[in-house]
């Protein structure tokens, strides 16, 4: 039987970055929560857990497109070791910090050099661009990546604060730091799959932001990760209100196991429908898939219409994902990718905060109106930007050499 994702992996070193990165990128999601777990135990305060947290995920939104930037003008390798390098001495002072109860400045200074940290699942996902380009197994690849991407976040979340709670404060974080480390390193020694730098010659040193395809995905995938956030605060909510706060994290794994399934199904898809339209129908559906969740009343209706909500997640990343590879030049694909990357946690920041604010004023299951606006600004984004999306590069993206 043909198994695409057998094919994607013939490529000589495929399997040796994908497994790296994939530990590499362990730290997306253990860092921010671990933090928190690690902070609210060696301090007894929430509310400085949660600053310092925000300081290293907010930082790392912003600082993560320009080491990405630094990447498409120098190489993966030349950038990635001082970065990582950086990121993991931070973070080890942060964990000496807390443990040790340096004085408070010295928590936020260290989690905001931690923010160095690369995004890792960019640099994976430019050597399977600079592998396939062009060719159908790159959306397979892509597919493969934001199956990766869900595995990281239903095992790494869970991982921090298990290790946390279960062990000592630290461990989290320590954890978190060690498969950055061990990840990082492991992905820059395979120099045979490092992606060429390419000469940026028409597009100049302007950022990859200013590239209206980048900006129209970008924002809509910030309204997509606020539905992530939503739901990620919401469900805790209503599960406590509904006297099984315990339900909370089986239903948000099984919110990732249907957009997982999804994925992989889609990624043996090969639809000949533009990826412009793609985007657009996937944002549509995860829009759509909203509205049912504010009419939940039970544990069993939450985890149903949840595990609804996340099939059409997998499919918004991957046409996002294929559309930038194809409208956002050589010299800037890293930096591209980050941006989106970037999109999606701004975005979950974002829902969070809305919905617990909404959840304080009117209660538990009203979280979910902030799911139904966001899904209703991706949408609106989608389609008011899709012709920007369909234009060639050349008609719609060309920009003048920086002088």
């Amino acid at each position: 039987m043909h198994n695409p994702y057998r094919e994607i992996f013939k490529a000589p070193g495929s399997k040796g970055f994908a497994a790296a990165g994939f530990i590499a990128r362990l730290p997306v999601a253990m860092a921010t929560i671990g933090t928190v777990a690690m902070i609210s135990q060696t301090h007894g305060e929430y509310w400085l857990a949660g600053a310092v947290s925000a300081t290293f995920a907010l930082t790392n939104a912003f600082a993560a497109p320009q080491i990405s930037r630094l990447v498409d003008r120098y190489g993966q390798s030349p950038v990635l070791v001082p970065a990582a390098t950086l990121s993991v001495v931070a973070f080890a002072a942060l964990i000496l910090a807390a443990h040790f109860q340096w004085p408070t400045w010295t928590l936020f200074v260290t989690a905001l050099v931690a923010a160095s940290m690369p995004s890792m699942p960019a640099m994976v996902r430019a050597r399977w661009t600079e592998i396939y380009r062009d060719t159908p197994q790159l959306n397979t690849a892509f597919a493969f990546e934001s199956v990766a991407d869900e595995l990281v976040y239903i095992a790494g979340s869970s991982l921090a604060v298990g290790l946390s709670v279960s062990l000592f404060p630290e461990a989290g974080v320590l954890a978190s730091t060690l498969f950055l480390a061990a990840g990082s390193f492991a992905f820059i020694l395979q120099k045979s799959t490092e992606p060429k730098v390419h000469p940026i010659e028409r597009s100049g040193g302007r950022s990859a932001i200013n590239l209206r395809s980048v900006q129209v995905i970008t924002f809509a995938l910030v309204a997509i990760g606020a539905i992530f956030g939503t739901a990620e605060v919401t469900v805790i909510a209503m599960t406590k209100e509904l006297g099984q706060p315990a339900a909370a994290s089986f239903i948000l794994g099984g919110y990732a196991v249907g957009s997982l399934i999804v994925g992989l199904i889609y990624g043996t898809l090969k639809l000949k429908a533009p990826l412009a339209h793609q985007f657009a129908v996937a944002v549509a559906i995860a829009a759509a898939t909203t509205l049912p969740l504010l009419f939940v009343s039970s544990i069993p209706m939450l985890a149903l219409t949840l595990f609804i909500s996340g099939v059409a997640i997998s499919p918004t990343f991957i046409t996002a994902f294929g559309l930038i590879e194809r409208l956002v030049p050589a010299a800037k694909l890293t930096e591209g990718i980050t941006w989106v990357m970037t999109g999606i946690g701004i975005g979950m920041a974002i829902g969070s905060a809305a919905s617990g604010w909404t959840i304080d004023q009117f209660g538990a299951s009203s979280g979910f109106w902030v799911s139904v606006i966001a899904g209703g600004v991706a949408l609106t984004t989608a389609l008011a930007g899709n012709c920007r999306l369909r234009l060639p590069l050349k008609a719609s993206e060309a920009m003048p050499v920086a002088a």
